[in-house]
């Protein structure tokens, strides 16, 4: 490679720093293992990993405040209905439960807020783009 020279300004010339830089030859990636993963084997690990619904700091919270305890069957329940969301492209759905209430952010599978279906006010849920009934 060409040593680049330093102004006197301190400065390298645009030409100075093209060349250096421009001149390189790309490294290429190493060849690929016999043993590693496809794409598509990476892709379907990945959303096996993601299908896992999480909750929020303020949804635990909501859970805890109101004696809201889900039972496994409700769980799996509630996975399968962000599950549903997912798949039809909806962002921020509202997942019932039996008598509970989830607003779910489906592209982090992240329940932001729990609450009984009986606790809204006046039956009204915002900020969802879609509600999946389980």
């Amino acid at each position: 490679m060409n040593s680049m020279k330093v102004q006197t300004n301190g400065f390298h010339s645009l030409e100075q720093v093209q060349n250096e830089y421009l001149s390189r030859k790309p490294v290429m990636p190493a060849a690929k293992k016999q043993d590693s993963l496809s794409f598509q084997d990476i892709l379907e690990q990945a959303s096996e990993a993601g299908s896992e619904v999480r909750f929020s700091k303020h949804a635990a919270g909501r859970l805890s405040t109101r004696n809201i305890e889900l039972t496994d069957s409700q769980m799996e329940r509630l996975q399968e209905g962000t599950k549903k969301a997912q798949a039809k492209g909806i962002k921020d759905s509202l997942v019932l439960v039996d008598s509970l209430a989830f607003i779910v952010n489906v592209p982090s599978s992240t329940v932001v807020t729990a609450m009984e279906q009986s606790e809204a006010q006046e039956n009204i849920y915002t900020n969802i783009d879609g509600a999946v009934i389980i």
